[in-house]
């Protein structure tokens, strides 16, 4: 399974970025697929999880603000960020979860300045 992520970039505080990420290879609709960050000098956390059926799962942090999707293939995952904060400024990682196995993609940077 190979995760390619696109989006981010810099933004000032109060605006918004989209992230998308496609998963391709050996993979059937039956995974949740999601984002996690990972901030500098912190540990990786969760940002927004979905499942092929379309539940959703937020942070507190980021709820109200975040909105992810699906594609109706399946295999792509858009994160729809805005009001963004200084503090959401992090290296945000693609993550596909199936059959217990789990997958990253390369990260992608998001800056928010204040």
């Amino acid at each position: 399974v190979q995760l390619q992520a696109s989006g981010g970039g810099l933004v000032q505080a109060g605006g918004s970025l989209r992230l998308s990420c496609a998963a391709s290879g050996s993979i059937s609709s039956i995974a949740t697929m999601g984002w996690y960050r990972q901030a500098p000098e912190k540990q990786r956390e969760l940002v927004a999880l979905i499942s092929v059926t379309g539940v959703t799962n937020y942070a507190d942090s980021v709820k109200g603000r975040f909105t992810i999707s699906r594609d109706s293939n399946k295999n792509k995952v858009n994160l729809q960020m805005s009001s963004l904060k200084p503090e959401d400024t992090a290296v945000y990682y693609c993550y596909l979860q199936r059959f217990g196995r789990e997958f990253w993609g390369q990260g992608t940077q998001v800056t928010v300045s204040s």
